[in-house]
């Protein structure tokens, strides 16, 4: 069978399955160009980029080799780079960018996506009130937050009319079951009427009162069954990310795929995170290190994102995001934090792009 085609600005998705963007090189290009190759939506993680190709465009590195600040773990010549390696893979095709909210230099990464050649950036991690700021000098390019709630979408829909005088050209809402950073307290990501099922349709109903802006559905999608559940809700689109994990193209390391490859349902967990927000991920070395005060020390070398405070969170939490995503994109079992989707257990066997879009659609 096939899905109606998605259209995102002036961009048309032909198999509306947007691969969500997963750094911290787990979703570069690769992965991102394949799943654009295919049909989909490549989105390629602006998280982290420094480290691409082991640091060769992180014009400064210190302590245990991690980018110095923000301008090199965020660097502008590893993400042109990863784009045009994208663009070698899906030609023409749409591709985008996922840039969170929370990081600092938000707005320059923004800017050298576009000038990379993004088709759409994607923001999550804060609402992003700002956003088209950013974008104003690129008129082609489409603009998709993330919220969780149909108030939080009111609120953008608000700003961004009064402030910029645009919509948002599609919109994801995204459950509690994704994998990474959560738009709900520890508490609120267990509730009945926070589950993607239930707050999907409201997203819906507001989005159509802003000129039937497309939603996405987000967060615990896993199969066939599981989309044609959220087009019956309203959707247009879904966004899937932790499954692409177990595809040959994606960019993770190995020891990153086995690692999701060997969780349990139970090891799968909501983890505290220096962002303020809770972190589903596979609870491994890391966590009992940090549980038996033995875990690495922290130092704030990238100053990745705002709300950490300079290494004040992670202080509090126990870990430096950017340094542990680091680490297990380098394959670091001791010490590396892997991310996963709570369904991330189901993950059972490592096939490429082609054959994962085809049993998405198919369901075979």
């Amino acid at each position: 069978m096939s899905f109606a085609p998605l259209k995102i600005g002036k961009h048309i998705i032909n198999t509306p399955i947007i691969q969500g963007g997963m750094g911290v090189g787990i979703s570069w290009d690769r992965l991102a160009g394949a799943v654009s190759k295919e049909g989909g939506l490549g989105v390629i993680s602006s998280v982290g980029t420094g480290i691409y190709e082991n640091r060769k465009y992180a014009h400064k590195l210190a302590g245990d080799n991690r980018p110095v600040d923000a301008i090199n773990f965020y660097s502008k010549e590893a993400l042109h780079e990863i784009i045009s390696r994208a663009r070698k893979i899906c030609g023409d095709k749409p591709l985008a960018v996922n840039v969170l909210y929370a990081i600092n230099d938000y707005n320059r990464v923004v800017i050298d996506s576009c000038e990379a050649g993004a088709d759409i950036i994607i923001t999550g991690a804060g609402l992003p009130l700002t956003m088209p700021e950013a974008v104003k000098n690129f008129p082609n390019v489409a603009l998709v937050p993330i919220v969780s709630t149909a108030k939080a979408l009111k609120i953008l829909c608000r700003r961004w009319e009064k402030t910029h005088g645009r919509m948002p050209d599609a919109v994801i809402v995204e459950g509690p079951l994704s994998g990474g950073h959560q738009g709900f307290k520890y508490d609120e990501c267990l509730l009945p009427e926070n589950q993607l099922e239930a707050i999907l349709p409201p997203v819906v109903e507001e989005a159509k009162e802003w000129g039937n802006i497309p939603v996405i559905a987000a967060g615990g999608v896993w199969d066939h069954d599981d989309i044609k559940k959220m087009f019956s809700l309203g959707a247009s689109g879904v966004q899937i990310g932790t499954r692409f994990i177990g595809t040959h193209e994606c960019d993770a390391s190995d020891n990153f795929k086995q690692v999701i490859l060997d969780a349990k349902e139970e090891d799968i967990q909501l983890l505290k995170s220096p962002v303020g927000y809770p972190a589903r991920g596979v609870k491994t070395n890391l966590q009992y290190s940090i549980e038996q005060g033995t875990a690495p020390k922290i130092a704030c070398i990238s100053n990745c994102v705002a709300p950490c405070h300079r290494g004040e969170e992670a202080k509090a939490v126990g870990y430096c995001i950017a340094d542990r995503l680091s680490d297990a994109y380098d394959g670091d079992l001791s010490r590396g934090l892997f991310f996963s989707g709570a369904n991330g257990y189901k993950l059972n066997e490592i096939i490429s792009v082609k054959e994962l879009m085809h049993k998405l659609v198919n369901g075979e």
